[in-house]
């Protein structure tokens, strides 16, 4: 069965409908579904009384557990379609929910217009829903780095890591790179409850986003207006930032902007000193993030490029 034009498939299904409010209400998404299974899982097996070692022995079975109890589901459904171009279809179709391209865009797309319009606190209300960091305190400059920060790195781990996983294995691959995103993002921060507990998921994701995010810079600045600039900034600064993955389509972004991106920022009333990716360059505004945007666009267009030859090979 070819899963790169099963992917393709996702991408297209989700660039057209994105996932439905209404199909929300009512039956949630399979990445909260995941979700809830994490949360009772940490609940029940992340006990502050044990032990760091046997917080940690816990906290790598449950990741275990969830990321081969969701592979293992898309095994099973996998095996039962049929090896023909419906069977491929099928399979996108299946597949879809796991690819947030259409979301991402939109949700990233929000915090620039009311920027550009001026209205701070209707742009920091709408960067408030897609970052970790505290929005009140940001400025014009502060909104639209956030913005196109996430951008970068969801583009990354919300589209092409399961792209790719799902190219090379399927349905086990895309929803089991899910799950290993969905428990990082859950359990592999480093606070008090979490930091033992969620080392073993916090460090597969390292692993499963390693190529991916490296692809994903790479696509932000060959696809830029100075590819060659872009790709210098990326290979520079890429291994500044505090994430072994993040900073590759951070660094390439803002390469291929012209800006610079990082630097502190405050989470939880806490000042984070970040370094910056590219700190020579100019801060961002609101046109920035639309630019950001159109690369993000051009980027999502050579991977389905991509993905089309590799199913026709």
């Amino acid at each position: 069965m070819g899963f790169a034009g099963a992917m393709l498939v996702a991408m297209a299904v989700d660039a057209l409908m994105g996932w439905p409010a209404p199909l929300f209400a009512r039956i949630g998404h399979p990445v909260t579904w995941l979700g809830r299974l994490i949360g009772l899982l940490d609940e029940s097996c992340n006990r502050p009384a044990d032990t760091p070692a046997m917080r940690r022995i816990a906290g790598a079975a449950v990741a275990l557990f969830v990321i081969v109890a969701a592979a293992g589901l898309g095994w099973i459904i996998q095996t039962m379609l049929v090896p023909e171009w419906s069977g491929m279809i099928a399979l996108g179709i299946l597949a879809w929910p796991f690819v947030a391209l259409r979301s991402l865009y939109d949700h990233v797309a929000a915090v620039a217009e009311p920027l550009r319009m001026g209205d701070l606190a209707a742009a920091r209300a709408a960067v408030g829903r897609i970052v970790g960091r505290d929005p009140a305190m940001l400025d014009e400059a502060g909104i639209a780095r956030a913005a196109i920060e996430s951008l970068a790195e969801n583009a990354s781990d919300g589209i092409v890591a399961p792209l790719f996983w799902g190219a090379l294995f399927g349905l086990p691959g895309i929803i089991g790179y899910k799950a290993i995103n969905t428990l990082d993002s859950m359990i592999g921060h480093r606070s008090p409850r979490h930091e033992a507990f969620g080392w073993a998921a916090a460090g597969i994701d390292d692993v499963a986003n390693f190529v991916p995010a490296r692809l994903t810079g790479a696509l932000f600045a060959l696809l830029g207006s100075n590819p060659s600039v872009a790709m210098a900034c990326m290979v520079r600064d890429a291994r500044h930032h505090r994430s072994p993955n993040a900073g590759w389509p951070e660094a390439a972004m803002a390469g291929a902007l012209g800006i610079r991106l990082s630097g502190p920022r405050i989470y939880q009333g806490r000042i984070a000193d970040e370094p910056w990716l590219n700190a020579a360059a100019r801060d961002p505004v609101a046109g920035d993030i639309e630019q950001g945007l159109k690369l993000y666009v051009r980027a999502m267009i050579a991977l389905a490029a991509a993905l089309a030859v590799f199913a026709l090979a």
